[in-house]
């Protein structure tokens, strides 16, 4: 019987202390309209972001993460692939390893050649090229999935971006390792299901209780996750978008003023680096970062 190698990155929990972590230089991004938000942004006449000031951006997300002890991969952007940024969406790292997804649009679909040479660098002798698992079925991003905990997961599918085939051969994956693992619909209007929610830290999440259903609150509630709630508007500015980097600490963009006085209110160090030329063109903190390694722990 053939050895399973252990797998150098494994992620257990959205709010396990954060270890290492993937992002993208700006380098070639701009806006293009492949989803509700930068399509009113872009219909708003709004100038195009300026690459220094992208740069200057994305540098305070880095910094505010290597600050915070984090060790930062960084991918090589391709010019042709301006939504490379967004790393959360191709690869998700799970408990066993990081999983390929297959991203929906075509202006995305190349990242994947990037990603799997990335990987295969860092396999450190595990089998299929680094990865635990390949999604070969519909559609699957890793902005529609969150590992709530060791055990436990919701994967969300629009039909836009994560299709529900896509969403159930990741849960069957899951299911077959003991996890409990709910499907969440929503509309494909808010484009990942991590521009309505995301764990900000154990038992905590923020969430537009307007937009998603009662039985998804309630269904967290008896796990004994609380929400805090964050507004439509709040959403369409990626508000709920953020990330946490474990021991009470979480990065949050500038703009949210309101859901960051929520966070430190909850006793919660809020990072809060200026991001708005990314959350105009449809992504915040959780978009921009592929967590690779989490320390399991509760706060």
């Amino acid at each position: 019987m053939s050895h399973q190698p252990e797998p150098q990155w494994t992620v257990a929990s959205e709010t396990g202390l954060l270890k290492e972590v993937l992002v993208c230089p700006p380098d070639h991004y701009r806006w293009i309209p492949t989803n509700s938000i930068v399509r009113r942004t872009l219909a708003e006449s709004r100038q195009g972001p300026a690459t220094a000031h992208l740069a200057a951006q994305h540098a305070e997300l880095v910094a505010a993460m290597e600050e915070a002890g984090v060790t930062v991969h960084r991918l090589t952007p391709e010019p042709h692939l301006p939504y490379m940024v967004y790393t959360r969406d191709s690869v998700a790292v799970t408990h066993r390893g990081p999983v390929l997804c297959q991203l929906e649009r075509p202006q995305r679909r190349g990242e994947y050649a990037g990603l799997s040479d990335f990987h295969a660098a860092h396999a450190g002798g595990a089998g299929g090229g680094g990865f635990w698992k390949k999604s070969s079925t519909g559609t699957l991003e890793g902005g529609d999935i969150h590992i709530l905990r060791d055990g436990l997961a919701v994967i969300g599918h629009s039909g836009g971006r994560t299709d529900e085939a896509g969403a159930e051969q990741l849960a069957g994956w899951l299911r077959a390792e003991g996890w409990e693992v709910r499907l969440e619909p929503f509309d494909e209007h808010f484009l990942h299901l991590d521009v309505l929610f995301c764990m900000a830290a154990p038992g905590l999440a923020v969430a537009c209780l307007d937009v998603l259903e009662p039985d998804f609150i309630a269904w967290l509630k008896g796990h004994g996750i609380r929400c805090i709630p964050a507004s439509y508007r709040d959403v369409m500015q990626l508000g709920c978008n953020v990330l946490a980097l474990g021991q009470g600490r979480v990065v949050s963009a500038r703009g949210s003023t309101a859901l960051n006085a929520a966070l430190r209110a909850e006793g919660l160090t809020v990072l809060d680096p200026e991001l708005s030329l990314f959350t105009l063109g449809g992504g915040g903190p959780h978009c921009l970062t592929c967590p690779l390694s989490r320390e399991d722990e509760t706060r």
